[in-house]
């Protein structure tokens, strides 16, 4: 008589969990048990839930960050590259709720390469705009922003109140912008950027340098942006 063939423990935890996952118990950005948790679960060693986790990082349904645990991945969001792009709109197009977390809002003496990018005179000052972009609570995105100063000298405040580049440009008059032109590269992750957007440390990132102009042609934004290479699938579209 043939024996019945026994599922490896490993490959139950793995299963458990994916199930779990599936259904809801543990969302995209949420930190799973820790590995004596689940070992004191399910009855193994460590060795055995580390084993079944790796599987399902494997699979691109978790990822570990060094010291703080095992996370839910989130699923990719579909971002155009398009010449009118708004990040709030692309993901409540998406069915996702976007949000912004302020790291840095300050007015300095713009670098070379952002006078250049907005047609300024070399020392012009600037506004700098950084933080994290989130979809659903998951961190998507750092960003910066780069405005000349002297033209929007309400900028900061506005951004302080109302954290959507769109709302505040309007604000001071720039009812439209577009994107002139965008390059994208891939980059990895430092330890601040990983920590920021819940990464390991040397992920994929893709970074995006654009400037948008206005009606009339005029750089009104130097904008820099790295995403989460695998959160994001960037789409370049033709409007």
């Amino acid at each position: 008589m043939t024996q019945a063939k026994r599922t490896p423990i490993w490959q139950a935890i793995a299963e458990a969990l994916r199930a779990e996952i599936a259904e809801g118990l543990y969302r995209p950005g949420d930190r799973l048990p820790t590995e004596a948790q689940l070992a004191a679960r399910f009855g193994v060693n460590r060795h055995t839930v580390r084993r079944g986790l790796a599987a399902l990082a494997a699979d691109g349904l978790v990822h570990a960050r060094r010291g703080s645990g095992v996370f839910v991945a989130a699923k990719p969001v579909d971002y155009p590259l398009g010449r009118r792009v708004r990040y709030h709109q692309s993901l409540r197009a998406a069915g996702q709720m976007p949000g912004r977390e302020i790291l840095r809002l300050e007015t300095r003496p713009g670098a070379a390469r952002e006078t250049e990018a907005l047609d300024l005179p070399e020392g012009a000052e600037v506004h700098v705009y950084e933080g994290v972009s989130f979809a659903d609570g998951v961190p998507m995105a750092l960003f910066r922003s780069v405005f000349p100063a002297e033209r929007f000298p309400g900028l900061p405040d506005r951004l302080r109140e109302d954290r959507s580049i769109t709302r505040a440009l309007a604000l001071e008059g720039v009812a439209d912008y577009t994107r002139a032109i965008t390059r994208l590269s891939a980059e990895r992750a430092t330890a601040t950027e990983a920590l920021r957007l819940r990464l390991p440390e040397g992920a994929a990132l893709l970074r995006t340098r654009a400037v948008n102009v206005d009606a009339a042609g005029r750089p009104v934004e130097f904008g820099t942006a790295w995403f989460a290479g695998d959160r994001v699938t960037l789409t370049v579209t033709p409007d």
